[in-house]
């Protein structure tokens, strides 16, 4: 069997690798229009910024190793310009020379990635902009960054966030432009708060809905037009999302998306039996809400193209559904998720429930103890997990991949509570910070708990008491305007100086005093108790999103 595979990287060389090693005889010829057929493209920031110092690190395969470890024939400069199923040829153009061939195929598989997005705006051709995607736009940045001074990053997603600490750590002026009202939409808007101040901590400065609206020259530098707005840098990177690379596809009458995504079954074939797509271009299925979605990361598309190779191979393998597990480091925090966020949620029109912790990475009584703040989703009637997120200096990495795996595997908010995670004080609490989320969202099913949410603050009813159970050093640095304060340890005590029966919305600094306080109150009068979900923590990043026009007071 001849197999050709269009596009190397991620999915194309894990495709031609598996084929080898499922089929000794097969040939496999695998044909790349640039340089570089196998490379680390998710370590290219961290090589501009100075942390990875060898570029050749980044170059994980060469032809010549592909072809003496797995006899694999890989064509680099060679471009695939039509694909002609009838026939079972390609045709491909010599980047030196220009010669064009066929090259025929009894099995095809297409990994031609996606293409970064480049707004058809006036002066977009400037040579200091540039987007981030292989080797050579490594390069082409790296050498304009000897002489920069300042940088404008348009875009606040993953490659954007990454570039922003990569050009402060080469001592670059940053400005972030991002066209949302937050950076990292995979994320909930709250959960990025903390992103937000991090940003602010490294002298970036960040311009939420803001939008380039064209580029200009002087004297060598890039004037960005932002409407009220005009800032002259010395580079602009444009990180504003990618689109998948489909034109083959579309060309060779493949079934396509209308995003332009390439269409594959569960094998990661195409509309043609002897055509399979895999990586960026193709369109999957969302683990949790189950709607057709493109989700370009380097996961998956490893996993697609070893599942293209079993198909061709014969073994019943199968791609079943992507989950969205991501992470980013933005300078001293690291922001990550799995599932289906809030927002996501709510346009699928989904119903959910919520809990908001904010624990320790590790046990609290020992050196460097950092909060996560980890929010999670479920189900409201089974418990079954739908989404997390989590942010923090420390820890948040092992919780995402606790809780993606969770949620991979069917489980539900009250199992986590049964989870035996590794403990010792350097590395955990006994009671982990996944269990924790698996205690408030268990009590929250189970009707032990009623929570209340920050969104919620500015229409609660007019008879109700918002309780702030904190202590005193607390209540004078920060208070929910007009709440009454009366402190955990004194409350039994002064049950007499609450309304009987009125709603109760009780408060701390991140939800488990009030809690203490709602259990209280909810066996001696006062059935409408609730506790603020994440407390002051959750709520001071809420509040931007749900009561701009209200400020908050200090009692």
């Amino acid at each position: 069997m001849k197999i050709v595979i269009v596009g190397g990287v991620a999915g194309g060389m894990s495709a031609a690798t598996r084929l080898r090693r499922m089929d000794e005889q097969a040939e496999i010829v695998v044909l790349e229009r640039d340089d570089y057929v196998s490379f680390a493209n998710c370590g290219l920031p961290y090589h501009l910024g100075g942390e990875i110092t060898r570029r050749e690190a980044l170059v994980l395969q060469t032809p010549k190793s592909l072809r003496d470890q797995f006899g694999i024939d890989v064509r680099t400069g060679n471009e695939v310009v039509a694909v002609h199923p009838g026939t079972h040829e390609v045709v491909v153009r010599e980047r030196d020379g220009g010669r064009e061939y066929t090259e025929s195929y009894d099995r095809l598989i297409l990994s031609t990635g996606a293409a970064a997005i480049r707004p058809p705006l006036p002066g977009i051709d400037h040579p200091r902009i540039r987007s981030l995607r292989n080797i050579p736009d490594m390069d082409g940045i790296a050498a304009l960054l000897g002489d920069a001074q300042s940088a404008v990053v348009v875009g606040g997603g993953y490659i954007g966030l990454e570039m922003v600490e990569a050009l402060r750590h080469r001592g670059i002026a940053v400005t972030l432009v991002e066209a949302a009202d937050q950076i990292m939409t995979v994320l909930d808007r709250e959960m990025t708060v903390p992103l937000l101040a991090e940003l602010d901590r490294n002298d970036v400065r960040v311009l939420l809905s803001t939008t380039a609206k064209g580029f200009a020259d002087d004297d060598g530098r890039v004037v960005v037009d932002l409407g009220d707005e005009r800032l002259t840098t010395d580079l602009v990177i444009l990180a504003v999302g990618v689109r998948p690379e489909s034109s083959l596809a579309v060309a060779a009458g493949l079934a396509v998306s209308d995003r332009g995504a390439v269409i594959v079954d569960e094998h990661m074939r195409t509309s043609d039996p002897d055509i399979f797509a895999v990586g960026d271009s193709v369109q999957v299925t969302d683990t949790v809400t189950g709607n057709p979605v493109v989700v370009p990361l380097a996961g998956p598309a490893n996993r697609q193209g070893r599942i293209a190779a079993d198909a061709i191979s014969g073994r019943p393998s199968a791609y079943t559904s992507t989950q969205g597990t991501g992470i980013v480091r933005v300078f001293g925090l690291t922001a990550a998720m799995t599932g289906a966020t809030e927002a996501a949620l709510t346009r699928a029109g989904r119903p959910f429930q919520k809990v908001y912790v904010h624990p320790n990475d590790h046990a609290g009584y020992f050196p460097g103890a950092v909060s996560i703040h980890l929010k999670v989703l479920f189900d409201p009637q089974d418990g079954r997990l739908l989404g997390a997120q989590a942010v923090g200096a420390d820890g948040v990495d092992k919780r995402i991949d606790v809780l993606a795996v969770a949620l991979r595997a069917g489980m539900t908010i009250e199992d986590l509570e049964h989870l035996e995670l590794a403990y010792a004080p350097p590395f955990g609490s006994a009671k982990d910070a996944v269990n924790m989320a698996g205690f408030v969202g268990g009590n929250l099913l189970r009707g032990d708990v009623a929570l209340w949410y920050a969104e919620q603050w500015p229409d609660l009813p007019s008879d109700a008491v918002v309780l702030d159970v904190r202590n005193a050093d607390e209540r004078n640095r920060w208070a929910i305007p007009d709440s009454t304060w009366i402190p955990l340890p004194e409350l039994r005590d002064r049950l007499g100086e609450l309304p009987p029966g009125a709603p109760i919305y009780a408060y701390c600094r991140s939800g488990f005093r009030s809690y203490l306080a709602q259990r209280i109150l909810a066996q001696s009068g006062w059935p409408d108790a609730a506790t603020l979900a994440g407390g002051e923590l959750t709520f001071q990043a809420v509040l931007p999103a749900v009561a701009a026009d209200r400020e908050l007071a200090s009692a």
